[in-house]
């Protein structure tokens, strides 16, 4: 077999997976101020090398960073208002009504009903200002991205004239980007719209710059599909797999697995890869450059969709019925190594994969993942002296329970192997599960935060194909000094003892 693609995972290091929607604060909701520079501090402090991030952008219905109204954008919700409030865009009465909402979770409904309403007070404040140094950086801002920025704000004030509705339900003449005419971006909504991510990229390249200073790697992820109800459909149905009539002709999922006995009905639209083949896969590489400005790392979620994909009757109402199709393969990877030589780039390659899916990550050369609460109920090739070095290794990801909810559900046979290989009496199963991935032959170990804090199945973040309550979890900033008070130097010690 030829060298692979890439090489690029050679050195050791461990990190954090925790979305920024989790972090402390008093407006409802973890944002890109204070408590993001604190958290890193945090990691540099205890020798971590990386943050890993769910993905970034605009969340919809459900409230999942997998479904974003746009591959390309930043979701407004993480703007840090206090920051607003210090340029002189926001008042703190302003911001009294988030200040009265809870701090141990997310509540999106009153995120969406109060958030917006502040950002357009902002949004209106900034607009009124006369021209000068800012307003330059925003007109410069709206340049250098109007390639996916125009279409985007585009999206977001038809949407907003026609109740919020999905794109498919507007009237039929706005269905079609190419029949609107009148350029949004230069309207109100358009202007606001393209305010918040002005504000939003500025925030998160200060944290990522601050980050980087401090030796922390942003570790991004990005979702292989796009949500139906998106500006990135909308404006490009053409490299999607819709009828003349803008409907799916099938729709994207997983057969039935471990995680959900009638798979997981996703229903994003499905790539018409022939199209994307046609120019190089233009689409795909101008997504990978804005990921590439956003993180350091990038995992792509489902690389196996990648050599093949499941493909659902648009009409399902589950997973069972599918089919497997064929995807771009190396095809599309060697565009991107023609454009990116450089890249850090991880596969998300869980789940039954194949030996033709095996194959594409070795031509690739990508790191894949390994996920500790599998092995030790029987994958055992996920066990920490079995992982390649050239792999990812967690206790558990966004999608599993924490290792508590894990550990507690569990049969005796997977207990006393537990208690057996790690050579423990299971009294502190999250910190026997992080010595043991750093001690691990995989050379990034990540476990999320919830496990450096001992918590159990409530502070799970996500449970795949339930539709509603999840992403609501943030922890409280006592919780965070305690473990960096008892356990930070603990993790020096992990850090040292084992190379990371």
């Amino acid at each position: 077999m030829p060298d692979p693609l890439y090489n690029w995972l050679t050195s050791r290091g461990a990190g954090v997976l925790l979305h920024p929607t989790s972090l402390p604060g008093d407006t409802g909701i973890g944002t890109l101020g204070h408590w993001a520079r604190r958290f890193v501090d945090f990691l540099a402090d205890v020798g971590m090398k990386y943050w890993q991030v769910c993905p970034l952008g605009p969340t919809g219905f459900g409230d999942s960073p997998y479904q974003c109204f746009s591959a390309f954008a930043g979701n407004p919700y993480l703007i840090d208002l206090d920051d607003l409030k210090n340029e002189g865009l926001l008042e703190e009465a302003d911001l009294e009504p988030l200040r009265a909402l809870p701090t141990g979770y997310v509540d999106y409904g009153a995120q969406w009903e109060l958030r917006w309403n502040i950002l357009q007070k902002a949004s209106d404040k900034f607009l009124a200002i006369e021209e000068g140094q800012t307003h330059d950086a925003f007109h410069q801002f709206q340049q250098n991205n109007s390639d996916w920025l125009e279409s985007y704000v585009l999206f977001m004030a038809v949407k907003g004239q026609f109740g919020h509705r999905s794109w498919q339900e507007w009237p039929r003449s706005y269905r079609k980007h190419r029949t609107l005419i009148k350029r949004a971006d230069k309207t109100e909504p358009g202007l606001a719209h393209a305010f918040y991510q002005f504000k939003f990229f500025q925030q998160w390249a200060a944290l990522k710059s601050y980050a980087n200073q401090r030796g922390i790697s942003i570790f991004g992820d990005i979702p292989i599909f796009v949500a139906m109800d998106s500006a990135d459909v909308w404006r490009h149905p053409s490299l999607f797999q819709m009828d003349p009539e803008l409907r799916p002709t099938g729709v994207a999922g997983v057969p039935p697995d471990y995680f959900a006995a009638d798979g997981q009905l996703w229903g994003n639209p499905l790539y018409a890869w022939e199209r994307h083949e046609i120019d190089d896969y233009a689409w795909w590489c101008a997504r990978l450059r804005k990921a590439f400005e956003l993180y350091d790392v990038v995992r792509i979620d489902h690389f196996r969709g990648f050599e093949e994909y499941c493909r659902i009757p648009p009409d399902a109402k589950n997973a069972r019925q599918y089919t497997w199709e064929p995807g771009p393969a190396l095809k599309l990877f060697e565009a991107v190594r023609r454009r990116f030589p450089d890249a850090k780039l991880v596969a998300e390659d869980l789940g039954i994969i194949t030996d033709s899916v095996r194959r594409l990550m070795q031509q690739v050369g990508l790191p894949g993942m390994k996920v500790l609460q599998f092995a030790f109920e029987g994958a055992t090739e996920y066990l920490p002296h079995s992982t390649i070095p050239y792999s990812v290794l967690y206790p558990g990801t966004h999608d599993n329970d924490t290792s508590w909810g894990w550990f507690r559900i569990q049969p005796d046979h997977v207990k006393q192997f537990f208690r057996e290989y790690l050579r423990t009496d299971a009294e502190d199963v999250p910190w026997e599960m992080i010595r043991a991935g750093y001690a691990s032959t995989s050379r990034i170990f990540i476990a999320p935060l919830q496990d450096f804090l001992g918590l159990g199945s409530d502070a799970r973040m996500n449970t795949p194909g339930q539709a509603v309550g999840n992403w609501r979890w943030r922890f409280a900033s006592e919780q965070l000094d305690r473990v960096w008070a008892e356990r930070g130097e603990q993790l020096k010690q992990f850090a040292r003892l084992y190379q990371r």
